[in-house]
């Protein structure tokens, strides 16, 4: 079966899970900001824990942080758990992000932060949120922080800039299901050396280091994930997943929608392993989004959907984490494309302030679009492993819907 998403692991992460460079979370950090552009980065255990520590460090407490309503719901529960409000911005139905005719009339006195997620890889219109942003500075006379979510999108670019390079920081997840992976993980990047050496002060007085027992688990993690993915394999991880609580279990720990929480681990610091892992990504990135460039650019040649159907937009710059097709009946397409050996992934099943954590914050407000994508989207195979033979046959397995 093919699955939803592959890492691009290969002998390299395998060696990197036994070999000791020294500082190695120092040194991706340095490769990390070098490759994407920033003056500094700092690591974390996963993303969310990242963005927490902003907020903390920064002291941005009791404020509204404006965020998209249609993204992963870590964003949220780090809001809330720094002692933040979110304010809930509906996306468009273009390339999904965060509708900018809404921002301006989102930010109010109490706002502090915004965090524009440059979702599946499209970038936002960085420069209009800037001047947004500006033009509130001046009205409320304080501070407002730009955190660009770039989980999605790593170095996309807007108008042939970087969207890691504009606003305050930029934020990365670094999990399996990420572009690049350090098994799990989070970075934050900086162009301003000094708002960085804040928040990694913050970091080191308040993060622990983990222990040797977890060290071990993440290269046992690593190394289950090399057969679980083969195809070969992939049916039987399917039937685990969809039809029993084996799985799920393994991954409540750290990810649950309906309930504001982090992992127990939220506080460790990055172990060594992830990095070495990390640092063996980062000199594969420009391959993997050159080849996932390629199959998406077969797609946009090749599908030719049923009416109804809603293709992704083809946007400059843009690094594609997938490539989402907006459809009818999505669960009556999973079923069609799984019993033909292929799993289409339905990646964010829930607008954010419709969980039943946020509905008190935002009252009787909807966000139409967010719960339209949340229930109609699908998203092809992309990654760099993925044959023109598999490709061409799941263009050839979309377009039978239309025959």
């Amino acid at each position: 079966m093919i699955p939803r998403l592959k890492p691009y692991l290969g002998r390299e992460e395998f060696g990197a899970l036994w070999t000791h460079i020294e500082d190695a979370v120092g040194c991706f950090e340095k490769e990390f900001a070098k490759k994407f552009g920033a003056n500094d980065a700092i690591a974390f255990p996963y993303g969310r824990s990242a963005l927490w520590a902003f907020f903390k460090a920064m002291d941005i407490q009791q404020a509204e942080v404006v965020q998209p309503a249609y993204t992963c719901s870590v964003v949220a529960h780090a809001t809330v758990l720094s002692g933040n409000t979110p304010h809930f911005v509906d996306c468009t139905l273009y390339d999904y992000n965060m509708d900018l005719t809404q921002l301006a009339t989102a930010i109010n006195q109490r706002t502090r932060a915004v965090i524009p997620t440059h979702l599946f890889g499209y970038p936002m219109d960085v420069d209009s949120v800037q001047e947004i942003v500006n033009s509130f500075e001046k009205r409320h006379g304080h501070k407002i922080w730009v955190i660009q979510d770039c989980a999605h999108s790593f170095a996309a670019q807007w108008h042939g800039k970087s969207v890691v390079t504009v606003g305050d920081c930029a934020l990365f997840g670094l999990n399996i299901s990420k572009m690049i992976t350090s098994i799990f993980g989070g970075m934050l990047t900086f162009q301003d050396k000094t708002i960085a050496q804040q928040v990694r002060a913050w970091r080191d007085q308040y993060f622990i280091p983990p222990s040797w027992v977890k060290t071990w688990l993440r290269r046992l993690y690593l190394l289950a994930i090399y057969p679980a993915f083969n195809e070969s394999l992939y049916g039987l991880v399917y039937w685990l997943q969809e039809r029993t609580r084996l799985l799920n279990r393994l991954t409540k720990a750290y990810h649950l929608d309906e309930k504001i929480h982090f992992p127990p681990d939220y506080l460790h610091r990055m172990i060594a392993v992830e990095a070495q892992v990390g640092l063996a990504q980062l000199d594969k990135y420009d391959e993997i989004i050159r080849k996932r460039r390629e199959v998406v650019e077969y797609y946009f040649t090749h599908l030719k959907l049923p009416q109804g159907w809603v293709m992704p937009p083809r946007v400059e710059g843009a690094t594609y984490s997938h490539f989402v097709i907006r459809v009818p009946d999505r669960q009556a397409v999973l079923r069609v494309a799984a019993a033909r050996g292929v799993q289409l992934g339905q990646l964010i099943e829930y607008c954010v302030p419709h969980l039943q954590p946020y509905r008190t914050v935002v009252g009787e407000k909807k966000f139409p679009n967010a719960g339209l994508c949340s229930n109609s989207l699908i998203n092809l195979p992309i990654y760099p492993a993925l044959k023109e033979k598999n490709y061409a046959d799941m263009a050839n397995l979309l377009n039978s819907f239309s025959g």
